[in-house]
């Protein structure tokens, strides 16, 4: 779903009436802003869905348990984290390249992976997050949904 779409048009103002007839129903509220950015992550390809969701997952676990072995759970993190930002973003470049510096042809190298919707910025959100805690900048939260609507909240795209 594009931005700029007939679908977002009728998409936004449905998700923000909902969300306030929900008033003061702060883990409703939140249940419904996950569905509702789920669904729009998942508008192209639904299957980009297990990324968003592995990744908060992810992220979400390791400031529960970063008191007990932080440096343990941080890197964790943020190198499984990485990991998969810079494989769906930077794989497919830096095997062509590699291939061209070694004169082969590169093409059986390829993934040729379609770039999910908002990784880079769900990456980040869910790492900065994950950083907060480790810093003791904020404290873990223990609600699951909550911290599922920080990382996939839409309308930050």
């Amino acid at each position: 779903m594009l931005f700029n779409s007939a679908e977002f048009l009728i998409f936004l103002p449905l998700v923000f009436a909902v969300y306030w007839l929900l008033n003061k129903q702060r883990r409703l509220q939140n249940l419904w802003v996950v569905a509702a950015s789920y669904l729009f992550y998942g508008w192209w390809d639904w299957r980009f869905l297990i990324l968003i969701a592995f990744t908060s997952g992810l992220s979400w676990l390791s400031g529960i348990r970063i008191n007990r072995r932080p440096k343990l759970w941080l890197w964790l993190s943020v190198v499984v984290n990485l990991a998969i930002l810079g494989i769906f973003k930077y794989y497919d470049f830096f095997a062509t390249e590699f291939a061209s510096m070694l004169g082969i042809q590169g093409d059986k190298l390829l993934l040729k992976l379609v770039l999910p919707v908002g990784i880079s910025f769900y990456t980040f959100q869910a790492l900065s997050y994950t950083i907060d805690v480790y810093k003791r900048k904020i404290e873990p939260t223990r609600d699951v949904v909550a911290y599922f609507a920080y990382v996939s909240f839409f309308p930050q795209l």
